[in-house]
């Protein structure tokens, strides 16, 4: 399940909260009863490299020679 960050409006509480991606959203801090906004962060994934192919993961083409 995934782990979303929160930080309250009221306050500047912040904490993680581990939920399923079905599940609604936090609405009231846990430390104040202030109002809650969800934090977004950095993508978990970074591509690095001189790209990727369609070719790339295929085998090698046979020769009928």
């Amino acid at each position: 399940m995934p782990t979303y960050a929160y930080a309250c409006r009221a306050c500047g509480h912040t904490f993680d909260a581990v939920q399923s991606i079905h599940d609604d959203a936090l609405e009231a801090c846990p430390s104040c009863e202030g109002s809650l906004r969800r934090v977004f962060g950095n993508v978990g994934v970074t591509f690095k490299g001189s790209g990727f192919y369609r070719t790339d993961s295929r085998a090698a083409a046979k020769s009928d020679s």
